[in-house]
């Protein structure tokens, strides 16, 4: 007859009162705020569930699933204004960065002066978005892509900046103390030391951001700084959601093409 063995469970461990009474106040909290949130939106669910709501509904989005071919060169040629538009801003914005981000890393500059300007100067460039920086360079340079390459360019610096000092205090100091130790001036510890550890998590950072200004491109085009956008804005305005369709169409294309490149270009670097 073969011997049964049961098996004994260790005892569940108690949970402490303190932990249970601090958890049940950040789901009381989170529901709060959500409910907070709801009700100060001013959310009219009478609005948005009209029959006027439901006509635009079924009028717009057949057209936008059904593009205009006829104006796929047009739209494919302000795609490429617009890659260029990003490439342009987020190269100035990849260059200008990498002295912030010397600055802000405090393996560099051992003064927390410095240290501080630099990260209190990138906080505040990360503070204001693509969108208000073009409208402001469009009110002062006019409706032109330059203005959605100087918003890109200085709407990337604040987050390059940040990523590189992070990358420059990561870097194995070991190397820059042996080079020290041998005599190395600074220029060499510079080019000998420092760069060749910080150069692929910097071209890394900067493809990313790449991606990441390309879908900012198409969104300043609206308010008049060139690229993709002007075309979605005249078309709307027009009511031509056919085109719309087209625009869009050629947008998802596009990115989707680019995080695929960017993706296999940065596992490489790196």
């Amino acid at each position: 007859m073969a011997q049964t063995t049961t098996l004994t469970l260790p005892p569940k461990k108690k949970i402490p009162r303190k932990k249970v009474i601090r958890n049940w106040i950040i789901v009381a909290f989170l529901v709060a705020m959500y409910a907070w949130t709801f009700s100060s939106i001013g959310i009219n669910w009478g609005q948005i569930f009209s029959e006027r709501t439901l006509n635009n509904m079924t009028r717009v989005v057949p057209q936008l699933f059904s593009p205009e071919w006829a104006v796929a060169p047009d739209a494919l040629r302000l795609m490429g204004e617009t890659l260029a538009m990003a490439y342009t801003g987020t190269l100035m914005a990849a260059l200008l960065a990498v002295p912030f981000g010397f600055f802000a890393a405090k393996n560099m500059f051992n003064s927390r002066i410095i240290n501080t300007s630099a990260k209190w100067s990138l906080d505040a460039i990360r503070a204001f978005p693509e969108i208000m920086l073009a409208l402001i360079f469009v009110a002062a340079i006019g409706p032109s892509p330059f203005a959605g390459v100087l918003a890109i360019a200085v709407g990337s610096i604040g987050m390059l900046g940040k990523l590189y000092s992070e990358v420059i205090e990561s870097i194995d100091m070991q190397v820059v103390d042996s080079l020290e130790a041998n005599g190395a001036n600074k220029l060499q510890i510079l080019f000998y030391g420092i760069i060749p550890q910080v150069i692929p998590e910097f071209l890394s950072y900067a493809i990313y951001r790449y991606e990441i200004d390309v879908r900012s491109s198409t969104i300043l085009g609206l308010i008049g700084a060139g690229g993709i956008g002007m075309m979605i804005q005249i078309s709307t305005m027009n009511r031509n959601w056919d085109e719309v369709g087209m625009a869009l169409l050629i947008i998802i294309a596009v990115v989707t093409v680019i995080d695929y490149a960017s993706s296999s270009i940065r596992k490489r670097i790196v």
